[in-house]
């Protein structure tokens, strides 16, 4: 599997660059993945995520997965509060891991 991976750099991230290097990734043959690893983003703040947001985009309109490693806990903590989780590839904390059922008990009321 192809791996491509590119950095992001600083809290205050130059979001047409990084989403002009997503694209440039995918179009030279799409990777099978696309990584970006976070851990020299500093102190995380909304620009962060809006470029990983960005990012994310760019690469899906393209077919590629996408995914954020490296992330530090407080990235983590802001992905988390935007409903961005998903994009470090693990499964959200509210939702059960695929292929698990939640049960009813017989005496529960309709909701």
């Amino acid at each position: 599997m192809e791996i491509t991976t590119l950095a992001l750099d600083g809290p205050q991230p130059d979001i047409p660059a990084l989403c002009a290097r997503v694209g440039e990734a995918c179009r030279d043959g799409p990777p099978r993945q696309l990584v970006c690893d976070a851990s020299r983003a500093g102190r995380p703040t909304l620009a962060t995520v809006e470029a990983l947001a960005r990012m994310a985009l760019t690469a899906r309109s393209h077919r590629t997965p996408f995914t954020v490693t490296g992330a530090p806990p407080a990235l983590r903590a802001l992905l988390d509060l935007v409903g961005l989780v998903e994009l470090l590839g693990e499964p959200e904390q509210r939702e059960p891991a695929g292929g698990v059922q939640e049960g009813v008990q017989p005496d529960d009321p309709p909701l």
